[in-house]
């Protein structure tokens, strides 16, 4: 029974956490950016949407804000990097330091607990009957389903196709005469709004906000990236990527949850996944050394 609650909860969280691996992904495979900032702004949303809750407002309208915030992070992270032309993974461990600090001002202190205030899961508890799981879960695949559908139009569009060929050839982009400065600014502004929504969603579940929340958020939207490549297989439209990265977040929530069960420490988590994301990272290099390996071995044999 305990295990099942556990998969119940893994699974919601995960849908919760899969917005965040959407941001992520727009970072890490579209840009070609590994964005540090995340770790920061996913806990900036928490911040946020905590203190605007516990003054008062609407939990749904509160999202508003923390996208706006989120998407300034990532102004701020694109203008160090091409303005200031600081490279980009310090640029984001510069924001990443500096949102620390604001997250505590902000809150005007490292916890705020929201227990007790309204919030969009404990309202759909009271008006639907609903368990907090399936509330959780409820909410975040609507957000999923109508952010994925976001994403696909808008990176359809003049200004998103713009984006993805600066990921792909920032050179030649650039010799087409667009500003592939504003497109990295762009792509990590949206990047980071998502990744602040997940993080206001994740503690309106959680029933508060922590400092320290974000930490290691890039690596987990790494490994939730890494895992959907793995689940999407041959399928390679943009529209089944998406899906499948949300669904990687899942898988690896529950991956979380049965080692938890099966006794693992908490505090080894971050060893397990640096452990995921660095194999599923190596495994295409080491077997594509062992191919040509083969391929080496194979006229020797015949000459023989």
């Amino acid at each position: 029974m305990g295990i099942l609650l556990a998969m119940q909860g893994a699974v919601a969280q995960g849908v919760l956490w899969g917005i965040m691996t959407l941001g992520v992904l727009l970072t890490f495979r579209i840009l070609n950016i590994a964005d540090m900032t995340v770790d920061g702004s996913f806990a900036t949303g928490g911040a946020v949407t905590a203190v605007l809750i516990v003054r008062g407002m609407n939990p749904l309208f509160s999202l508003v804000f923390v996208f706006a915030v989120g998407m300034i992070t990532g102004l701020c992270t694109g203008l160090l990097h091409t303005k200031l032309k600081i490279p980009v993974i310090l640029s984001g461990i510069l924001s990443m330091i500096a949102l620390y600090s604001i997250n505590i001002r902000i809150m005007g202190r490292a916890n705020t607990p929201i227990i007790g205030v309204p919030t969009i899961m404990n309202g759909l508890q009271e008006k639907f009957g609903l368990s907090p799981n399936t509330a959780s879960l409820l909410v975040g695949i609507i957000f999923c389903i109508f952010i994925i559908g976001i994403i696909y139009w808008f990176f359809g569009t003049e200004i998103g196709s713009a984006i993805r060929a600066t990921g792909n050839n920032e050179n030649m982009v650039r010799a087409l005469g667009i500003d592939t400065d504003l497109m990295k600014i762009l792509g990590l502004m949206i990047a980071n709004g998502l990744v602040s929504l997940s993080g206001a969603l994740v503690a309106q579940s959680q029933g508060y906000a922590d400092v320290g929340m974000g930490t290691g958020t890039i690596v987990i939207g790494l490994a939730s990236i890494i895992i959907g490549e793995v689940l999407r297989g041959r399928h390679i439209s943009f529209y089944s990527y998406l899906i499948s990265v949300v669904l990687g977040s899942v898988v690896y929530r529950i991956i979380i949850a049965v080692v938890l069960q099966l006794g693992l420490k908490s505090t080894d988590l971050k060893l397990l996944t640096a452990v995921i994301v660095a194999s599923s990272l190596a495994l295409p290099v080491i077997g594509s050394n062992v191919k040509k390996r083969a391929k080496n071995i194979s006229p020797s044999q015949e000459g023989m």
